[in-house]
């Protein structure tokens, strides 16, 4: 009886860990350049106890145990904005800002400039070039962004002036895996993971558009669905196993007349 109560906690454990990881998908279903994630569990054999007193050996009992996370790196949406800051890649790679905490790495490509004449993220984080910043003059229009993520402008007045801002690092990793989130858009690499130039050909830049979360709603929310009625028949089975435990120590202490 105590085994069954075990087994039923670990498995509502694993229930409650993938509902924590489809809610917060659900969560950020309009965060820009957000990427699903998965959980994945794996069955864990308890140790067989062992002693000359058991007339058969010991069954070894099957626990659910939490093994990873996966992130689904695959592109979302691309949706034309028309804001000449804002870019998305189409393909492969990733850009890459700086932060307080050090470089960090996202599809968000929904960009702006700050005092400064930075180009940065929503939250304030520097938008990596291949030589540093970029920053953008006061005097500069006509903001264009190549498909190579080249940043050209047209300084002044001058109709025949155009000027390079710089370039978007654009990296690519070969186990994206092994990635881990630092926000609901961006991802840090662990030591001893290192980025690489993204070659040319794997993507293109696309101005004036930005990439939707490619978390499949739908789908999120069955299985939501899914898991709230798994967690509910195992709660069932467990209260049958206690009601029962119950009863046997009831009658186990009944005195006979």
């Amino acid at each position: 009886m105590e085994n069954t109560l075990l087994i039923g906690l670990s498995r509502q454990t694993a229930l409650q860990r993938e509902l924590d990881v489809v809610a917060n998908n659900v969560a950020n279903t309009s965060t820009t350049g957000f990427k699903a994630d998965g959980a994945v569990f794996a069955e864990y054999l308890q140790g067989r106890a062992n002693s000359e007193l058991f007339s058969a050996p010991d069954r070894r009992m099957s626990f659910v145990q939490d093994s990873m996370s996966w992130h689904d790196m695959s592109q979302g949406t691309i949706q034309q904005t028309g804001g000449p800051l804002d870019v998305a890649i189409d393909g492969e790679g990733m850009m890459v800002v700086q932060t307080a905490r050090g470089e960090r790495y996202t599809r968000n490509g929904a960009f702006q400039l700050n005092n400064a004449g930075e180009l940065v993220t929503m939250a304030g984080d520097k938008v990596m070039g291949e030589s540093g910043p970029i920053i953008l003059q006061a005097t500069d229009r006509d903001i264009a962004i190549t498909k190579d993520g080249t940043v050209k402008v047209r300084e002044g007045l001058s109709l025949n002036s155009d000027s390079t801002r710089g370039k978007l690092r654009l990296v690519t990793f070969d186990n994206p895996q092994q990635l881990r989130k630092d926000g609901a858009s961006t991802f840090a690499a662990p030591n001893g993971v290192q980025p690489t130039p993204l070659p040319d050909a794997s993507a293109h830049v696309v101005q004036g558009s930005i990439e939707k979360s490619n978390v499949r709603t739908v789908i999120e929310m069955t299985r939501m669905i899914e898991l709230t009625r798994a967690y509910t028949q195992v709660a069932t089975i467990l209260q049958q196993q206690g009601d029962m435990r119950k009863n046997s120590i009831q009658q186990l202490a009944e005195v006979p007349a």
